[in-house]
């Protein structure tokens, strides 16, 4: 009798018009009614790679260049230019005492003051909101030098 009950639900399981039709969500009311054919995900659709390759994700290349260029003292670690972060070692910026570490982050295409978002840190801890501005500051206006020079040409 179990046999009979698990062979029943199965078959039940499988009926519908087309393979997998038991697993599919439905969109809105009725295709067939408005006569238009709805895009339609199956449970399926979760085991196959079916994500859009022309998606980017784009970063400013003027204020990635210039995050790089004002923070040559540092040593690179890890650079990722498709998700737009930086991450350097610790390095002292020429005339200074003081070892530092920075995290840059280049989330936005435009040159903005909110495409970017710099961590800095010393060994002893966080540096002070002043200094991480004085940093945002020099590597925008570095992005805007490099954004004329190359209009210019």
């Amino acid at each position: 009798m179990p046999l009979m009950l698990a062979a029943a639900l199965g078959l039940a399981g499988c009926s519908g018009q087309g393979r997998g039709d038991f697993f599919k969500l439905r969109v809105g009311g009725d295709a067939t009614a408005t006569g238009e054919e709805q895009d339609r995900e199956t449970i399926w659709d979760l085991f196959t790679d079916q994500d859009d390759p022309n998606t980017t994700v784009e970063v400013n290349r003027y204020i990635w260049n210039a995050a790089l260029d004002v923070l040559s003292f540092l040593p690179i670690e890890a650079v990722d230019p498709f998700s737009g972060v930086i991450v350097t070692g610790y390095g002292t910026p020429p005339g200074g005492g003081r070892p530092y570490r920075a995290i840059i982050y280049v989330r936005d295409p435009a040159l903005d003051a909110r495409s970017l978002q710099v961590s800095l840190m010393t060994r002893s801890g966080p540096v002070s909101p002043d200094t991480v501005r004085a940093v945002e500051d020099a590597i925008l206006t570095r992005a805007r030098q490099l954004r004329v020079a190359d209009s210019k040409l």
